[in-house]
């Protein structure tokens, strides 16, 4: 499955979950739903997965998490925020260049319409 079929799918879900529960709940209620049903579509999903960055050919553990990674190809960073901010899509494309993948998606759940609340961050895609 490719990396747009995988987001597709994401995106469906997101929209389901936001018809549902609307705007305004915590980030935590949203990833875990969100897990819940890519797993529930057969989809194998790593939640709250660390991210270690190598300098020097040393592994540093700094801390870093993807909230969550879809078949080892699409990172989502949820959000549920007033706005977005200039360094949420500068954090998941990071996250796309230390775990080497194409496709990362920052979706913030907190508008009106999820529609509005997703943005595609890419990396040699």
């Amino acid at each position: 499955m490719s990396e747009n079929e995988i987001s597709k799918i994401i995106v469906d879900v997101c929209y389901k979950i936001h018809t549902q529960l609307g705007p305004g709940l915590l980030e935590s209620v949203y990833e875990t739903i969100l897990n819940y049903e890519l797993i529930n579509r057969g989809l194998k999903v790593e939640r709250q997965k660390a991210l270690p960055v190598f300098w020097d050919e040393k592994k540093m553990n700094i801390g870093f998490r993807a909230d969550l990674i879809v078949e080892n190809k699409v990172i989502i960073e949820v959000k549920s925020v007033e706005q977005i901010a200039s360094v949420h899509p500068k954090q998941v494309l990071t996250y796309l260049k230390i775990t080497n993948l194409k496709l990362g998606l920052l979706i913030n759940f907190n508008e009106p319409l999820i529609k509005t609340g997703i943005t595609r961050i890419v990396n040699n895609l």
